[in-house]
Formats: structure tokens, C-alpha cells, sequence
């Protein structure tokens, strides 16, 4: 693994990302924070503006050695990669100059206020255009910045909801499930903000032109229940996933849920009906059949007219005892190798330990070891999100401590005495 220590962004010679050039200033909560650290990863220098005393989201857990501490969330250490950080309240109106200051020389600001907010404070889009016709700001909202729920709050659940994913979440007619403890929602519109900046930057240069990019988190959440639109303009049938493919339904337990117990953990296996069954299927009951382990029902069963909705109790638990019986008789590296050679659609279930291991990832330089000399220990982090062939994509530095490029930013950038730092300071401006 790559050790990565904590440089300031003195990135080593011939190490430059695509971004290098630009500065963001990222006034983002957990709505944004993943954009500003993507961006980080390809060499832009983005700065996380942080309330004196700290951003609130250093309070989301889980927390290092479970000590809750701002300095120990691993929440903030996950998505504050590649930042340089700084505190300032942008509520005074010293605070609001110094922002200012900032943005003049910026190329991008990110933030996730509600809509209007920057406006109130003197900080929207007209006043830092006129200060820097260039910039770029990017305002990262649950459902934009206009429409009748434009001032509406939402959590992550809230807008999964709102953007049509949730409602494919679990069984076919029951309440939907949330199915992941993850932001996703947050984290969809965060990445289609990166991706957004990427191009306003890139449109920059050829019109010389900053703009404003609204980006909502329902919208975003959208794109991502694609396939339930087009079954709904296909059928005019709501789309839900399947009991039988991935949950358990509770009104019907004999359905198979698709993970499957193997010697050393689980696998997943579909097994599926009508025409797609028939070509799905054949490469495992054949494997089966060559063990010992389909039965003669299994063997001449027509999936091409098979499906599970009117099939008796007994006749499901016949077929899913053959399978549980199949895949428990193999480790997941067997089941794995053995669907390779045959074509088979069975995929291991791996743990977060054997991901730390696992020989594709390792081949690929993926891990890196990430020094937190605050903590006296070294940290294992995902590398960068792409890998390009001329520039670098990486893990540049972990999260910053709270102020801890104060001095750096506001004396030897931009500049201040340490005197006006201690005065800035004390007023609970930085």
C-alpha cells in the first residue's frame, strides 16, 4: 500500500492531478461534502470552511475507537480527504469580507445552504460574479433552487423517498425498505455537482464565463430509479423489486431471497423465471445435476413457463432445499471458480475484511495507508476514483483538523497579521 502523508497540498514533483490549477472553497454540510473531496482527489486545492469550533458534521459517527470527539469522526475523515481546512463564520460581517477575499482569487465556491441564503448574507451569486466574474458557484439543495419545494428540509431517507428510488426498495406490494445505511441520496447529488463543476470549468475556458449549477438531490436521486420509468412507460406497472430476487417476503418466507449460505459465508444466485430463467439457469442445474444435487423435478423443470407466483409451498421448498444444499457444500472461491468455467451467474458475498485483501484491488494499488500524525497511527483508505494515464487521481491528504490551515491561508495567503489573526480570533470570527 501507498503511504500518503499529510502535506499542505506540497504535492511531490511530476505529481499533478487534473484539477491542480483550481481552488474551491467548500462551504458544504453532509449534503456536499463528497463533491469538494472528489474534486480534491484530481489536484484542486479545496478549502473546507468550517463554523469556529468546528463543522457539525464532525459529530456524525461512527467515531475512531468508538470515542466521540470532533477529531475522531470517521464520518469526516471519509469524505474530507484532499482539503485543506479553515474556520470562518460567514454570519459576521468581518467573516462575510474575508469570504470575500477568498472567492476573489477562487475559481469555484460549493455550498448547501438552503436556497436564498447566501443571498441574506451578501455572498450569492451576483455579488461574488461581481467580484469574480469567473467563479463558479455551485449550490448543492434537496430539491433545487426554485419550484414550489425548494424550501422544504429533507434527510438522505427523505429524499430517496422524493426522487421515486425508495418505493423500489423491498417487496412487491408492501411498504418500501430502506436497504442501506449509506447517504446515497447525499452522495448522488454530490457526484453529479463534481461532475457539473468539472464542466462549467471547462466551459470557462472556452467563454471565459463563471455560472451559477443547481444541483438537486431529488433529481439526482432520479436518474438513479431509471429502470422503474421505463418499466412504467413499458407496462404502465409500477416496477418494485422482486421478493423472490432480494428480500424475504414475510407474507411468503419459502421464496428464496438470492444470497445463499456457502461453507465460508455467502454467495449470491438468482434464480429466474419464464424465458430468462430457461438460459440463466441451465449453466448451475446442469452443475447440480453433474454433483448429485438437482432432483429429477429440478432437472425437468420448463423454466421458460416456470414462475414463483402461483407455485405451491411444497414445490418452492423442494427446489430451494436443492440449492441451499448445493452452494453450502462449497467454499465461495469454489462456487467462484466454478461459475467462471461454466458461465454461472453466482457472485461471493465479501466481507469488509476480504475486501482489504482481495487480490483484484491489491493488483491495482488500491489501498492506501493515509498517516494521521494527530492520532499516532496510519489509516487504510480507497484510492482515488479513477486512475488516469498522465495525471494522478489519489488520497492527496487525510481531513484537516479544525483551523488547522488558519495561519496558512489567512497569514501567508492572504496575508494577515498574526496580531489581526489573534483579533479575528477572539471576536469568534475564525
Amino acid at each position: 500500500m501507498n503511504e500518503v502523508p499529510h502535506k499542505n497540498f506540497d504535492k511531490e514533483e511530476g505529481t499533478q492531478g487534473m484539477l491542480s490549477p483550481y481552488c474551491i472553497l467548500d462551504l458544504t454540510d453532509e449534503k456536499g461534502l463528497i463533491c469538494g473531496q472528489l474534486l480534491g482527489s484530481l489536484g484542486a486545492d479545496v478549502i473546507k470552511i468550517e463554523k469556529p469550533g468546528g463543522d457539525p458534521a464532525r459529530n456524525i459517527g461512527p467515531f475512531y475507537h468508538d470515542i466521540p470527539h470532533p477529531e475522531k469522526s470517521l464520518f469526516w475523515f471519509a469524505f474530507n480527504t484532499n482539503k485543506r481546512g479553515i474556520t470562518l463564520s460567514i454570519e459576521t460581517l468581518d467573516g462575510q469580507e474575508i469570504f470575500k477575499r477568498l472567492a476573489k482569487t477562487a475559481d469555484v465556491v460549493i455550498e448547501s445552504f438552503p436556497p436564498g441564503y447566501m443571498d441574506k448574507l451578501g455572498l450569492g451569486y451576483p455579488e461574488l460574479e461581481r467580484i469574480n466574474p469567473g467563479i463558479v458557484l455551485t449550490s448543492i439543495t434537496p430539491f433545487g433552487q426554485a419550484g414550489p419545494y425548494k424550501d422544504f428540509k429533507a434527510s438522505d431517507l427523505v429524499c430517496w423517498a422524493m426522487g421515486g428510488a425508495l418505493f423500489t426498495c423491498g417487496s412487491s406490494g408492501k411498504p418500501p425498505v430502506l436497504v442501506s445505511h449509506v447517504p446515497q441520496a447525499f452522495l448522488q447529488g454530490s457526484i453529479d455537482a463534481a461532475w457539473a463543476i468539472v464542466m462549467a470549468l471547462y466551459w470557462r475556458g472556452i467563454s471565459g464565463e463563471g455560472q451559477q449549477i443547481d444541483a438537486s438531490i431529488q433529481e439526482s436521486v432520479e436518474r438513479c430509479a431509471l429502470v422503474s420509468h421505463v418499466m412504467w412507460r413499458l407496462t404502465g406497472r409500477p416496477f418494485q423489486q422482486s421478493g423472490s430476487r432480494y428480500t424475504v417476503d414475510p407474507l411468503r418466507p419459502e421464496l428464496p431471497s438470492g444470497t445463499w449460505e456457502a461453507k465460508d459465508g455467502y454467495v449470491r444466485h438468482t434464480i429466474y423465471t419464464g424465458e430468462q430463467g430457461a438460459r440463466m439457469n441451465s449453466p448451475v442445474i446442469e452443475w447440480m445435476r453433474k454433483e448429485e444435487y438437482a432432483d429429477k423435478y429440478l432437472i425437468e423443470l420448463d423454466w421458460s413457463k416456470f414462475g414463483w407466483d402461483n407455485l405451491p409451498a411444497e414445490e418452492i421448498k423442494r427446489i430451494v432445499e436443492c440449492y441451499a444444499r448445493f452452494f453450502k457444500s462449497k467454499t465461495k472461491a469454489e462456487l467462484l471458480d466454478g461459475a467462471k468455467e461454466r458461465n454461472a451467474d453466482v457472485e461471493p458475498v465479501y466481507t469488509i475484511g476480504e475486501i482489504l485483501t482481495h487480490p483484484q484491488l491489491e493488483a491495482r494499488d488500491y489501498w492506501q495507508k493515509v498517516k494521521h500524525s494527530e492520532l499516532g497511527v496510519t489509516i487504510t483508505y480507497p484510492d482515488g476514483f479513477c486512475k488516469p494515464s498522465h495525471t494522478v487521481c489519489r488520497q492527496w491528504c487525510r481531513a484537516p483538523l479544525i483551523g488547522e490551515h488558519n495561519l496558512e491561508v489567512y497569514h501567508e495567503e492572504l496575508g494577515f497579521s498574526k496580531e489581526e489573526l489573534t483579533n479575528l480570533k477572539q471576536a469568534g470570527i475564525i
